[in-house]
């Protein structure tokens, strides 16, 4: 998936924040099995990638607003995916007390986390959400993860929307720079 798709699903996109309904339902249709195929070969157990899909759609309709038609739209996608992803994985495992194991041991088995080229990843993002402050991480999970649009974590968090925005967006380049290698 190179330019020519990042290109098609930018212009679906922008015509969707503009309210064309057609313009939407095509975005998600071939976003679905693209966002599949990403995550299923990173997952141990590939049935995930259905459940992990529809949440990241979910998180996509919640969060299409926030997204700036004047920028790619992969890297825009491929956080959402990623955070979802990492959501997913935390849930599931979290709540699985019998097959839980340090994550300071690398030698995990492929049986219990995702794909081994990527076992590392996990461990990475977490110390990167974990360098950023309380609140701006806050901000940044509701905004970007859990789907939430700027004005109803502002009355959340009661901030003035700019205000969070700002973190939101302090957050991501922190995080960007923080996961660069």
């Amino acid at each position: 998936m190179g330019a020519a798709k990042n290109s098609e699903w930018q212009n679906l996109a922008k015509l969707a924040l503009k309210g064309d309904r057609q313009a939407y339902g095509a975005l998600l249709t071939d976003l679905s099995s693209y966002i599949r195929n990403v995550l299923v070969s990173g997952l141990s157990r590939p049935q995930d990638a259905d459940d992990i899909t529809q949440d990241v759609l979910i998180s996509i309709h919640k969060s299409l607003k926030t997204y700036d038609p004047e920028q790619p739209f992969m890297p825009w996608l491929h956080a959402i995916i990623k955070f979802r992803k990492i959501d997913y994985l935390r849930k599931h495992y979290g709540q699985k007390a019998d097959k839980t194991v340090s994550d300071d041991v690398l030698e995990f088995s492929s049986e219990f986390v995702t794909f081994e080229a990527h076992k590392g990843e996990y461990k990475d993002i977490e110390a990167a959400m974990n360098a950023l402050p309380d609140q701006q991480r806050r901000i940044f999970e509701m905004i970007k993860i859990e789907g939430y649009s700027a004005r109803e974590v502002a009355n959340e968090m009661e901030m003035n929307e700019s205000a969070v925005k700002v973190s939101a967006h302090r957050a991501m380049k922190k995080l960007q720079d923080l996961l660069k290698t």
